[in-house]
């Protein structure tokens, strides 16, 4: 894809980084559409360009910041996010944690898990277990889109349940 940037464009994709950075656009898709009118890009490079830009953007900030960043005015979460990832950390020792701006994801070989505070009093935890039937609690994806399968809505610690781990264990299990 780089290659074919420089070709189309005739500008390296650090200078198309700095270019979305200018702009302080945010999200994916606003990056995407700025790109396409304002620079003639086709679609499958404006969502290059806006990956990666919005990847050098979280890579500024280390773990720490961004969970801080996260969970600022919802520190009350953090209890259920620490379980979470105290569950996990059981299951093997090739598990990846990888804080981002906006959620944590949780990576064997491919992502499994997605730990996102979605409200000040509520987390959605995101699992990729497919052709799994959905529940009450076990509900479709939602706003995690394709990125997840399933969406679990924790409000309090109580929820990270073994029902819960078991989900997690099969999600974790089928990453390999």
């Amino acid at each position: 894809m780089e290659k074919g940037l420089i070709e189309k464009t005739g500008k390296p994709l650090e200078h198309w980084i700095k270019v979305v950075k200018k702009t302080k656009i945010e999200k994916h898709k606003a990056i995407i559409d700025f790109l396409k009118s304002e620079h003639g890009f086709t679609y499958g490079f404006a969502n290059f360009v806006s990956l990666k830009a919005r990847a050098a953007d979280a890579a500024s900030f280390d773990a720490d910041d961004l969970l801080g960043m996260q969970y600022k005015g919802k520190e009350n979460l953090l209890p259920i996010y620490e379980k979470l990832i105290k569950v996990v950390s059981k299951f093997g020792k090739d598990i990846t944690i990888t804080p981002k701006k906006s959620a944590v994801s949780l990576i064997r070989k491919k992502q499994f898990a997605l730990i996102k505070p979605a409200t000040k009093t509520r987390i959605d935890l995101g699992l990729k277990i497919k052709d799994k039937p959905t529940t009450d609690r076990l509900e479709n994806s939602g706003p995690f889109g394709t990125m997840c399968t399933h969406r679990v809505k924790l409000s309090s610690v109580d929820e990270v349940d073994k029902e819960l781990t078991d989900w997690l264990k099969e999600a974790y299990q089928r990453a390999e």
